[in-house]
Formats: C-alpha cells, sequence, structure tokens
C-alpha cells in the first residue's frame, strides 16, 4: 500500500481488545503481528479513501447534471 501514508513516521505502542482465539493463531503465523495489523489498517485507510473520493465524485457529476442538464438527454433524443 505504498502512498497510503508514512512509513517514516514514529511508532506508537497501543493497547488493543483482540479475540484471544485469533490471536493466537495470528502470533502462529510467520512474521511480524505488528506490521500484518499496519497492512490490515492500511487497507482500511486506503479502501475508506477510495469510498470517499468515488462518493464525491458521483455527487459532482450528480450536481453538474441538476445544474446543467444530463449529457445523455441529449443523445437521447437522436435515437
Amino acid at each position: 500500500m505504498d502512498g497510503v501514508y508514512d512509513r517514516r513516521a514514529p511508532k506508537r505502542n497501543v493497547t488493543l481488545s483482540l479475540d484471544e482465539d485469533i490471536l493466537q493463531r495470528a502470533q502462529s503465523l510467520p512474521g511480524d503481528l505488528s506490521e500484518r495489523v499496519e497492512m490490515l489498517l492500511a487497507d482500511e485507510v486506503a479502501k475508506a479513501d477510495r469510498e470517499r473520493r468515488l462518493d464525491a465524485t458521483i455527487k459532482a457529476l450528480n450536481d453538474f447534471d441538476a445544474k446543467n442538464g444530463s449529457f445523455a438527454d441529449e443523445h437521447l433524443d437522436h435515437l
């Protein structure tokens, strides 16, 4: 997820409450648990950013159509 967050930012300790079973299973996987959690959070942040941009784009297009009419409307008259 390059570009989603500053990988050089300082790390900060946090306290999380996780389901014990999933935590034990996750700890048995190779690699660092903190890195895996960080990547999952980065994915969620990227997804939320994409959804916000999409929502803003849809709103802008709807506003444009409301003000100027639909581009498709002028072409549908010729069918």
